[in-house]
């Protein structure tokens, strides 16, 4: 795997550190500009909205750019955003500057993304994109917790100039090691051809295992805080080590879903999220126990991520070369599962399921994924068997790529 795909991770871990600690940065800035929490938690909706509309818009805005320099741009105003964000304690401003680094982290995400797959050949693009979005399960690990602890200790800035600094590194990194200029070996992307790409019927179906996925996961970590609190009763200060064996578990699912995405894609989306279901329901069940809840923690989070190289992996195949818009649009997929999912749970919560409601609906959405998975592998294998070519007086059927082994799985 080259060395520059680490990089591009690094880059996601240290932007990543701040959509998730923001949870246990709450409190602080609660506190420190007097507002009320509820009013506080509009950060994660802004944070998610930025995600939802960056992703899509910066792909196009960046679409004849050299990638380094899209991906240098957005991390300078990632940067920026959060050194204004903690030079001026104003909430308002917060709220934009949330929204602001929201959409830079975004387009970094969807660049990345397709750099990574074209870096490597088809055969290894699952892995390449596990090895991306492991800098999100290494940020549940170690940037959540750190800046949880920075928040509560030296107030929330510091954990904000943390994040900054963190970032200006990577992108250190990321201008010595990626080249320069464009890839002339490849064809540039062109906004009619990557428009007509999204019309596919499957690619919508999975995008929609995209965010199904996602929303099954985000459905009970938005308030697994609190579950592990309220109804496991588990003490407020281990609560960030069992989200860091929530991050080792992630880790875990992104090494073993990374290494079969491309060869058995549909085999790792319904495996993952059957998987995913049925911990789900058992800590529905049992989630007053801590020696029930803390271990299926774990399995949730190597569940959910075990599936996150194939959904993305998925959308490329099919994709194929016109893969810059509609890898953005991808990513818009993923916050519309995040900003949906805790929606959802919110209204359970307040029924007589409580807390221990959000993981039924976790498992709600994870085989409502399996569902769309079906359809997709469906449709695939129709279309393996539609598509022919004449030669020599026989009918040959031409897969698309990763479609072959892809269709058997």
């Amino acid at each position: 795997m080259p060395f520059v795909i680490y990089v591009l991770g690094l880059g996601i871990f240290a932007q990543g550190t701040s959509e998730f600690m923001l949870s246990g940065v709450l409190p602080s800035v609660a506190h420190d500009l007097d507002v009320p929490l509820s009013s506080a938690g509009l950060l994660v909706s802004a944070f998610a909205v930025g995600m939802f509309t960056g992703a899509p818009l910066l792909g196009l805005a960046t679409l004849k750019m050299p990638r380094r320099a899209a991906l240098i741009g957005f991390q300078l105003v990632f940067i920026a955003a959060h050194v204004a964000a903690a030079l001026i304690p104003d909430f308002g401003f917060l709220l934009v500057m949330r929204v602001v680094s929201a959409m830079a982290y975004a387009g970094f995400w969807a660049v990345a993304s397709v750099a990574a797959v074209s870096l490597v050949d088809a055969a290894k693009r699952g892995r390449a994109i596990s090895v991306v979005v492991s800098g999100l399960s290494v940020a549940t690990i170690i940037g959540v917790p750190a800046g949880t602890l920075l928040a509560q200790h030296a107030g929330w800035q510091a954990a904000f100039w943390a994040v900054a600094t963190l970032t200006a590194l990577s992108a250190v990194a990321l201008l010595v090691v990626l080249p320069g200029g464009r890839d002339t070996t490849a064809a540039q992307p062109r906004l009619g051809t990557e428009l007509r790409s999204l019309r596919a019927p499957r690619l919508w179906v999975a995008y929609a295992t995209t965010a199904l996925s996602v929303a099954a996961n985000f459905a009970i970590f938005a308030y697994l805080g609190a579950l592990l609190e309220d109804v496991t009763g588990i003490s407020d200060g281990l609560i960030p080590l069992v989200l860091g064996l929530y991050g080792v578990g992630a880790l875990a699912g992104l090494t073993v879903g990374g290494r079969n995405a491309d060869r058995a894609p549909f085999t790792v989306l319904l495996a993952g999220m059957g998987s995913f279901a049925v911990v789900a329901v058992v800590l529905a069940v049992t989630a007053s126990s801590a020696w029930a809840a803390i271990p299926l923690v774990v399995l949730l989070g190597a569940a959910e991520f075990s599936v996150t190289p194939a959904v993305n992996a998925r959308v490329f195949a099919i994709l194929g070369e016109t893969r810059t818009l509609g890898g953005a649009v991808n990513i818009a997929a993923f916050n519309v599962g995040i900003a949906a999912a805790p929606i959802v749970s919110g209204l359970v919560i307040d029924t007589g399921l409580g807390l221990a409601g959000t993981a039924w609906i976790g498992a709600a959405f994870a085989v409502t994924a399996m569902g769309s998975t079906l359809l997709d592998r469906h449709l695939t294998r129709r279309r393996q068997a539609q598509t022919v070519t004449p030669g020599a007086g026989l009918l040959t059927a031409v897969p698309d790529p990763q479609q072959a082994t892809a269709a058997a799985h």
